[in-house]
């Protein structure tokens, strides 16, 4: 089993200073990974904040969680991934996903084209930025994007390659994570473009360990070497977790309570007994790596402080 480690998405500050402040905050709590997401709301963009929040810092790793790849071409996502994991010593981890929020794509006049569609062009995407660490020219012609004999006169510190996330949910993506990433990035949730609301069958048990045997098919031998992700939507410090899971259903009415109190994704309870289900679903399921959310930094933080490395 991998051993513990955790990360915290941030995105917002009022100034440098209070940026830095955070991320230093997180370093002190325990936090292995300070992530930045990548969205067009009031979010610091993701690379400079990243680079920023490793200066303020000594060990913490910084990365995208997760990175839009119809926001950039392949090529320029490559030079500056190489260009941060330079700049931050070797502490860079790029994350990268298909795009999910068909608002963003209509502000920036981007066709939102199908899933699959979305999926093929990151494929083509992670083939790119791969060859391209390699150091070596690469020449490419996909079906989404044309290289000619491109080289980066910058690479990354770490070799081959900054570890690579792929986070989503849908069939396609996690076939393509388990056999291109080194950590993949479940989220459970599959955003729908009907206005009903996120659909949500991948927190449940079946649903999850669904997506888990098809990620170990489609990984083989190398699923041994896979780094797990959960993205936590929600952490609540009680004890009363049932009464907390009875609460979220009317949040999430497609689920039950006992489909929250099982689910990676949401942890509720008192810290032992969080603390108990993390080890449970790591024996299980062999996730290791939970991405909480700001709003539940310092509640986790004794989760933290008692698993983190272990």
């Amino acid at each position: 089993m991998k051993p513990f480690r955790f990360g915290v998405n941030l995105w917002q500050a009022s100034s440098r200073a209070a940026w830095m402040d955070k991320a230093r905050k997180l370093e002190a709590l325990g936090y292995a990974v300070l992530n930045v997401p990548d969205h067009l709301e009031d979010f610091l963009a993701p690379v400079p904040a990243l680079v920023s929040a490793a200066e303020a810092t000594t060990e913490l790793r910084v990365g995208t969680h997760v990175q839009n790849n119809d926001f950039r071409h392949p090529v320029l996502v490559a030079r500056e991934a190489a260009t941060v994991d330079l700049l931050t010593d070797g502490r860079f981890q790029l994350g990268l996903g298909a795009g999910f929020m068909q608002a963003e794509y209509d502000r920036m006049g981007l066709r939102f084209d199908s899933g699959g569609r979305r999926v093929e062009r990151l494929a083509e995407a992670v083939r790119i930025i791969k060859g391209l660490f390699t150091g070596q020219p690469i020449t490419f012609r996909g079906q989404h994007y044309h290289v000619t004999r491109h080289q980066l006169q910058v690479l990354p510190v770490q070799r081959p390659h900054p570890p690579l996330l792929i986070g989503g949910n849908g069939p396609r993506l996690l076939s393509m994570a388990a056999k291109e990433a080194d950590i993949v990035g479940l989220t459970g949730i599959t955003f729908r473009s009907d206005n009903q609301g996120p659909e949500l069958s991948g927190w449940t048990v079946s649903g999850l360990e669904e997506r888990l045997q098809r990620i170990r098919e489609a990984a083989g031998e190398r699923y041994e070497q896979l780094e797990l992700n959960a993205l936590v939507q929600r952490v609540e410090v009680t004890e009363h977790r049932d009464i907390a899971a009875e609460e979220l259903v009317g949040r999430w009415p497609q689920l039950t309570s006992a489909d929250l109190l099982r689910s990676p994704f949401v942890l509720l309870g008192t810290v032992e007994q969080i603390i108990e289900a993390l080890q449970e679903r790591r024996e299980r399921w062999g996730i290791s790596y939970y991405v909480i959310f700001e709003r539940d930094m310092d509640a986790f933080a004794p989760v933290v402080a008692r698993l983190a490395g272990t």
